[in-house]
């Protein structure tokens, strides 16, 4: 029987590079997405196009209410996005947002009878972000297997995370070996309704710098 597995989808490069991958494994793919209160909904848009073009078995997009605790430029339309780098954790960062999506996915999982949950953190050409490193995905992974009844059971669930040791370079190489097409993608922390890049934020300087180390042309859609 096919596996199964829950694959986080963003709408963005890595979380389609991380499908394709998911896919080539063989796992039967359940897609899961987030309305968190993003600035956007270009990003589920183009998820939502990801998940139809990979014909997953099923593909959830949760509401959150994140934008009632705001505390990011993703969330809280008082805080500008940044246009240039900088220091420490920048002000993109979600606060908890990888725990919150993750543990969703844990939830889905368990009622799926899946063991296996993708997603494509990344900890080399990325913002800084605390739970995208993988000390965090190990200490999920021991929470995950403490805090669930198949868990308990001794069914394991586990965490993959095939991106996390991968420049942005390397990732879209992948991708490409993998046959995916970046064209619909939404990467951009400040992308307008049509899904159209900012080009300046942190977002897209990594993407571009990626597409740029691998020789490629960038198909991003600029405003």
């Amino acid at each position: 029987m096919q596996k199964k597995a829950i694959i986080l989808l963003s709408g963005g490069l890595d979380s389609i590079t991380v499908l394709a991958y998911a896919k080539q494994q063989d796992y039967q793919c359940y897609a899961l997405s987030f309305d968190y209160g993003q600035r956007h909904n270009a990003e589920l848009k183009a998820a939502k196009q990801i998940a139809e073009r990979y014909q997953v078995a099923e593909h959830k997009i949760i509401n959150l209410g994140l934008a009632a605790i705001g505390g990011s430029a993703l969330t809280d339309e008082h805080i500008a996005v940044p246009t240039s780098p900088q220091e420490g954790i920048p002000v993109t960062y979600v606060p908890a947002r990888n725990t919150i999506f993750l543990s969703f996915a844990l939830g889905w999982a368990e009622v799926l009878h899946a063991h296996d949950i993708f997603i494509g953190v990344n900890a080399v050409d990325y913002s800084g972000y605390p739970d995208c490193r993988p000390e965090f995905i190990q200490a999920f992974q021991q929470l995950a297997n403490l805090a669930t009844k198949v868990g308990v059971e001794g069914e394991n669930t586990k965490i993959h995370t095939p991106l996390i040791n991968l420049s942005k370079a390397d990732i879209i190489k992948l991708g490409l070996a993998l046959g995916v097409d970046y064209q619909d993608t939404v990467s951009c922390y400040a992308a307008d309704k049509d899904g159209r890049a900012c080009g300046q934020c942190d977002a897209c300087r990594l993407r571009a710098a990626g597409f740029e180390g691998v020789g490629v042309a960038d198909p991003t859609r600029y405003c």
